[in-house]
């Protein structure tokens, strides 16, 4: 082995161009360069180490600017690059270091920056992917940087093997790495950073494996495999990637391991065509989309894999993809747990699912679920089985759901089998219209509303059963279902074990009820079967009592409708935003509630832009404090407030429904949470406008029922918190006390609006808008004499604002017609007009 020695100023012994010590050398010999900047060509036609003489960093390479080519081109084999700066000569995209077919280079501690390396093998089809054996090209890269380059840090295309260790890649404008044809790279401990486009990008046959390795912020996905392609990723973390973590299409197939891929813009793995994917102990946490999303006839196997925080739903499948989760975890959600749709299939099992934003297992369409030894808890609803296909759930358990536990819906035929559910604050399990549905053994339990509901023209088959401690009935029959019941129980339920609505006839066979509120409450024209049934242990004999179950039940436990025209308070489905504020600024007065209306609009319309740009929503609290003296306009505003928050599609319905404490507040004990229940209830899809609220927390009375209804209304306004706007209203000085008296209103009504007392013009307005309904008009002099009235009238608390210019209005009706009666034939301007001698005398 011979050493070249080159230097910028030449000498006896030495070249000054490394191209010439590289043309003059021997095979196996070394080029070494002194410090300095070389711009030239560099052809590594024969196996030679070119390498700099004072360490990493001293020597420059560049291209010659114009030409087109590679600052080096290797074309032999063993060739070597070491310590060097290898740098483009301009912008023209031209490659920094071009490998020729069959060559072979190692790259060690250099940076190659302003292009990429590109490195071409054969293509020949008879090859394959076949990389063993003579004529492939190979390419090692070492503790190296590859920054600023252009179109790609690295493209191999064709028969290359290339292996890169403990090297970054930054800063490139488009693709980190590009593979086509055969290309194989094996990467570990890579940093990549910062790339325009995908982090990887995978055509043809390419392959690549990638251990120990960080791929962070990529403008598009961090790895994208298509066509025939696959690849292997072992300890990687893909980190805010502007597309997808992991994109697989076509017919690639991936397989990840102890991979951890966050914060991603799109959906963390993407799945589509044909393509497989396999994963196994990963983390796919906040992503911009779903974490899975799966289509076409794709395939994914996921194993001690976890998904947190998913914007859409964790997982959404559709077409006919097929996906397995074992001992999977999906941890929060804007959306569902699992959503599959189309003729998808999903199996899990030992998986949790808990506290998603809506239901953690969605089925329609024709898709397909089995889940075995599942635990959900927390969210909406638990499951919804709403398909056509046959689906399972075996030893699974459903908890702490906000909404139902499992609803069964489709046509197709569901199986329960060993499935418990518990503390959900709807019904436990709802068998819907047209679902047909297997029960066997399982539990329900601590739900506070029914047990099990059998719907309309359902017939399921349950065996072996329990029901137990919910806050309703334990199986509730709607009008014509049926089905049979065998073995099961059900015990300590608050309203009835059963209820049977007209046309129902179940067939129960060794139904076994023990301390419920009652066996059955039948209504007319139910036709049960009973087959050695018991209730608390004696022998229990067909209910003869006849009349509503459920509304024997409700007067027992004082939950009587509360009176309201819901109908006639429900806004138009064709109203306007526009409509609705124009409304709002023709009323008297108001002019701070009017602004504080306007300003809320504006912010719940910033609100739901963000939401539909992808971007967090900042806090917003629609429960509102009106706090004024009375007959300042407080309920009619409370109205205009639930009509804006339909028109601006926050509210379902819109209405208002009005209480006070006698609405809310019963008796005796356990009367006040049942009352206060069905009042808000009713409200729900608009607004609970409550007056005088602070009422509820009277002074210097600490056992007083309505603690109760207090504590009722801050639990269902979290159970209910997108569907209920709640407005409590009184004195500005109680208000303050009210919201005082439990924690929970005090971080629920955080605005507060004033309504402040009419002047004396506002007023005579709101007279004559009365006045003007009925047809009559003030004269002049009774309108001046009518303001000087409100102006010196004592504002007391006799005082009712709005409501003393009615009380006006109506008496002075009075004497207008007690004076006309003394008039033989009065004109009918004369029966319109009020005078000044119609106000009431020491008013």
């Amino acid at each position: 082995m011979t050493t070249r020695y080159v230097t910028p100023k030449g000498g006896r012994g030495a070249f000054r161009r490394i191209s010439d010590a590289v043309r003059a050398a021997s095979q196996g010999d070394v080029v070494l360069v002194a410090a300095g900047r070389y711009e030239e060509q560099v052809v590594l036609d024969r196996s030679v180490m070119v390498m700099s003489e004072q360490g990493q960093g001293s020597v420059e390479l560049s291209g010659v600017r114009g030409s087109g080519e590679p600052a080096v081109l290797v074309d032999g084999l063993e060739c070597g690059l070491r310590g060097l700066v290898v740098r483009a000569a301009d912008d023209s995209g031209t490659p920094v270091i071009g490998v020729s077919n069959g060559a072979g280079v190692l790259i060690e501690d250099c940076l190659v920056t302003g292009g990429r390396i590109h490195a071409r093998g054969n293509d020949a089809g008879s090859q394959g992917a076949d990389l063993t054996g003579y004529g492939v090209t190979s390419v090692l890269v070492r503790r190296s940087t590859l920054s600023s380059g252009r179109l790609a840090a690295m493209h191999l295309s064709g028969r290359v093997r290339v292996q890169v260790e403990d090297c970054t890649i930054e800063k490139i404008d488009g693709i980190g790495v590009v593979l086509s044809g055969a290309a194989h790279l094996e990467a570990s401990r890579l940093r990549m950073t910062g790339t325009a486009g995908y982090g990887f990008r995978l055509r043809g046959a390419a392959r690549v494996t990638i251990t120990d390795s960080v791929l962070r912020r990529t403008g598009m996905a961090g790895v994208l495999l298509e066509d025939g392609s696959t690849g292997s990723l072992t300890e990687v973390t893909i980190d805010k990637s502007g597309g997808g973590a992991v994109h697989v299409s076509g017919s690639a197939k991936v397989e990840l391991t102890d991979c951890r891929l966050r914060d991603t813009q799109a959906s963390g793995l993407v799945v589509q065509d044909q393509a497989e994917l396999t994963a196994k102990g990963c983390t796919v946490a906040d992503s911009g989309a779903n974490g899975l999303l799966i289509s076409d006839a794709a395939e994914a196997k996921l194993t001690d894999t976890r998904f947190d925080r998913s914007a859409f739903s964790a997982l959404h499948l559709s077409d006919t993809a097929t996906v397995r989760l074992e001992d999977c975890l999906i941890r929060g959600g804007a959306e569902h747990g699992v959503h599959a749709t189309g003729a998808s299939r999903v199996e899990l099992e030992g998986c949790g699912i808990t506290d998603v934003g809506l239901t953690a297992l969605s089925v329609v369409d024709d898709a397909v679920v089995r889940a075995e030894d599942c635990r959900i808890s927390g969210g909406s609803v638990g499951v919804h089985l709403e398909s056509s296909a046959a689906t399972s759930l075996e030893l699974c358990s459903v908890a702490g759901t906000s909404g139902t536990g499992i609803e069964l819906a489709g046509s197709g035929f569901v199986r329960l089998d060993a499935v418990r559910v518990s503390r959900t604050k709807a019904a436990g399990i709802v068998a819907g219209t047209g679902s047909s549905t297997e029960i066997s053994g399982g539990t329900i339990e601590k739900c506070d509303g029914s047990g099990l509901v059998v719907w309309s023209g359902v017939a399921p088959t349950i065996t072996g059963l329990r029901v137990a401690e919910v806050a309703k009935n334990g199986i509730y029959f709607a009008e014509k279902a049926a089905g049979t019941f065998t073995d099961c129980d059900v015990v300590g339920t608050k309203y009835p074990a059963l209820h049977l609505s007209t046309g129902s006839a179940p067939t129960l066979r060794h139904l076994r009820i023990r301390d419920c509120a009652g066996a059955a409450g039948q209504d007319d024209g139910a036709n049960p079967v009973f087959d050695d049934c018991t209730i608390d242990g004696v022998p229990m004999n067909p209910p003869a009592a006849k009349g509503g179950a459920g509304t024997a039940a409700a007067a027992a436990n004082g939950t009587e409708p509360v009176t309201a025209m819901l109908d006639e308070s429900m806004p138009p489905d064709d109203e306007t935003l526009e409509d609705v504020l124009a409304e709002l600024e023709e009323q008297v007065g108001l002019d701070r509630v009017k602004r504080d209306v306007q300003s809320m609009v504006k912010l719940m319309q910033t609100v739901r832009m963000r939401q539909e740009a992808g971007l967090p929503a900042p806090p917003l609290s629609r429960h509102l404090v009106f706090a004024g003296n009375p007959g300042t306009g407080k309920t009619t505003v409370a109205r205009v407030y639930g009509r804006v928050l339909k028109a601006l599609g926050l509210l379902r319905k819109g209405h208002l429904i009005e209480v006070d404490r006698t609405a809310l507040v019963g008796e005796y004990v356990g009367h006040t949470g049942p009352k206060t229940t069905a009042a808000i209830n009713q409200a729900l899809g608009g607004v609970l406008f409550i007056d005088e609220a602070y009422s509820l927390a009277p002074v210097g009375i600490g056992n007083d029922f309505g603690t109760e209804a207090i504590a009722t209304l801050v639990k269902m306004m979290e159970d209910h918190r997108e569907d209920l706007v709640v407005i409590v209203a009184g004195y500005v000085n109680d208000m303050g006390r009210f919201i005082g008296s439990n924690p929970g209103l005090s971080s629920r009504f955080t605005r507060t609006m004033l309504f402040d007392d009419y002047t004396s013009d506002e007023l005579v307005r709101i007279f004559e808008y009365h006045a003007g309904e009925h047809q009559y008009q003030l004269s002049g002099d009774a309108r001046a004499a009518l303001t000087h009235l409100f102006e010196v009238m004592p504002r007391d608390e006799g005082f009712g604002n709005g409501r003393t210019a009615r009380q006006m209005f109506q008496q002075m009706t009075e004497r207008q017609a007690h004076r006309l009666s003394e008039l033989t034939a009065p004109t009918a301007e004369q029966l319109s007009s009020l005078e000044a001698a119609d106000l009431p005398e020491g008013f």
